[in-house]
C-alpha cells in the first residue's frame, strides 16, 4: 500500500476493521470490532489519488472498477468512514483543496448563471427505463412517508402524497400550480383526490414527455397540464395552492429570494404552499464534488437557517414545519436494493461504470440521512395567518378521507416509456 494512503486510513478507521489489499501489500486498519469492510486496489495509482482528495477520487476510482469490494460494499465503506472521526485525518493537501472549492462555491453564488435547464436534464433526461428498474409504480421520485413503519415503498409514497395533499387544504375548483413536477403522479393525485385543476411545470422534456402522456391515458387531460417551464417566467398569475416536492433543491442559495418573491407572487391573498424539500443541520461550505460533478450539477441542500430569512423577506408566514428525520434514508435503501437488483439491465442501459456511479449515488445519499443528520423538512406558507387551522389535528382528519378515497381510485396504469 502506498505511505500516504496508510497515513490517512491510520488516522480515520479506529474502529471496525478496513482490510486493504494491492500491488504494493495490505494492511488491516481499526480495532476490529462492529463494521468490517475487505476492498482490493487494481493499481497503486488509485491509492495515491484517493489519498490526495478522497471526497471524489473514492467515487472515480471505484466507477472506474480500480476499487472492488471483497467484504460488504459502497454504503459499508462509507459508513465505516462515517463511524469514526475525521477531523484529525486531513491532510495539508485535503484543506487546500477544500479552502478552494469553498471559494469556487462562493464565486459561483456571487455571479449566478442560469443554467436550470441544462442541470435539471444532466440527471432527469436519463433514460425513463432507468428510473422504471428502482422506482415505485407512481414513479415518486422524492422522499416517502414509511407510516406506519413497515410499509412497502408505494404504500409509502402514497402515504406522501396523502400527507402533502392534506396540509395543502386544497378544495374543489381551486388553482393548484406544481412547482417541479415530475413523473405526473403528484398532480393527477390532487387533481382526483381534491378536484382542482393543476398545473405542473418542469424543466425536464423526458419528464414532460412522460406526465403529458400519463394525464392523457388517465382521463385528466382537461384538468391537469403539463409546461415546459421555469417558474421564474411565470406570467404574473395567481394561484389558490402552490406545492413543490423535491425541486427546492435546485433552486441554489443565491436564488432563495427571488423564489419566495414570485411564490409571493404567485399566491393568492388566501392561499396556502406547501414545500417539500432536503435539509441538513447547518450550511454546507461546498457541494460534495461527486454529486456536484455527476449527478446533480447546481444543486444545493438548504438549512432551515438559510431558508427562513428568505421566506420573511418576502413577506409570507410560515404556518407550519415538519421534520422527517429517517424516512428519506428508508426511502433510499429500498432504491438502492432494487437498483442492485436489476444492475444488469441498468448496465444494458448504459454501462458499468454507470452502474457504479449510480450504486455509489444511493449509497452515499442514504449515508447522509443515517451518519450526517439530513432530513426532509414540509413547510406550510401562507400570506395570511388564519388560512389554515390553528391546530394540526385537520391533517389527520384529511388524510382519513383521503385514505377513503384512495380504496376507489382507479389502480395506476404502468408508466409507457
Amino acid at each position: 500500500m502506498t505511505s500516504s494512503l496508510r497515513r490517512l486510513l491510520a488516522k480515520i478507521i479506529k474502529k471496525g476493521s478496513l482490510s486493504v489489499s494491492g500491488p504494493v501489500g495490505s494492511q488491516t486498519f481499526g480495532n476490529g470490532g462492529g463494521r468490517s469492510v475487505s476492498i482490493r486496489f487494481t493499481d497503486a495509482k488509485a491509492e495515491e489519488e484517493i489519498a490526495a482528495d478522497p471526497q471524489l477520487k473514492l467515487a472515480e476510482v471505484y466507477m472506474d472498477g480500480r476499487l472492488i469490494f471483497e467484504e460488504g460494499d459502497v454504503y459499508d465503506l462509507l459508513a465505516l468512514v462515517k463511524d469514526n472521526t475525521l477531523s484529525e485525518a486531513l491532510t495539508p493537501g485535503m484543506i487546500w483543496r477544500g479552502l478552494y472549492r469553498v471559494a469556487e462555491a462562493r464565486v459561483r453564488r456571487a455571479v449566478p448563471v442560469n443554467r436550470n435547464q441544462r442541470n435539471v436534464a444532466h440527471h432527469y433526461d436519463l433514460s425513463a427505463k432507468l428510473f422504471d428498474l428502482f422506482l415505485d409504480e407512481d414513479w415518486q421520485y422524492s422522499c416517502a412517508y414509511f407510516n406506519p413503519p413497515g410499509i412497502s415503498l408505494y404504500e409509502a409514497q402514497q402515504a406522501k402524497k396523502r400527507h402533502i395533499a392534506a396540509k395543502l387544504l386544497a378544495e374543489p375548483g381551486q388553482r393548484v400550480l406544481e412547482i417541479g413536477s415530475g413523473w405526473g403522479g403528484m398532480a393527477m393525485y390532487l387533481a382526483e383526490s381534491s378536484g382542482v385543476e393543476v398545473t405542473g411545470i418542469t424543466l425536464s422534456q423526458e419528464q414532460l414527455r412522460v406526465s403529458r402522456d400519463r394525464a392523457l391515458k388517465r382521463g385528466l387531460a382537461d384538468r391537469v397540464r403539463f409546461e415546459l417551464q421555469d417558474y421564474y417566467y411565470l406570467h404574473r398569475e395567481k394561484f389558490d395552492r402552490l406545492v413543490s416536492v423535491g425541486m427546492f433543491e435546485h433552486v441554489g442559495i443565491q436564488n432563495y429570494g427571488r423564489f419566495f418573491r414570485k411564490v409571493d407572487e404567485m399566491l393568492d391573498d388566501d392561499g396556502v404552499m406547501v414545500l417539500h424539500s432536503i435539509g441538513q443541520p447547518s450550511p454546507m461550505r461546498f457541494n460534495s464534488p461527486f454529486i456536484e460533478k455527476y449527478i446533480f450539477p447546481g444543486g444545493y441542500i438548504p438549512s432551515l437557517a438559510e431558508v427562513m430569512p428568505a421566506v420573511e423577506k418576502a413577506g409570507l408566514l410560515v404556518a407550519d414545519i415538519e421534520i422527517l428525520p429517517m424516512h428519506y434514508a428508508h426511502t433510499l435503501r429500498h432504491w438502492r436494493e432494487r437498483f442492485m437488483a436489476r444492475r444488469q439491465e441498468a448496465a444494458a442501459l448504459y454501462d458499468e461504470r454507470f452502474v457504479r456511479m449510480w450504486e455509489f449515488y444511493l449509497a452515499a445519499s442514504e449515508m447522509a440521512f443515517t451518519h450526517e443528520n439530513f432530513f426532509i423538512f414540509q413547510m406550510q406558507i401562507v400570506k395570511k395567518r388564519m388560512s389554515v387551522p390553528g391546530n394540526r389535528g385537520y391533517i389527520a382528519q384529511r388524510e382519513e378521507w383521503l385514505k377513503q378515497f384512495e380504496a376507489t381510485r382507479a389502480p395506476l396504469e404502468p408508466v409507457m416509456f
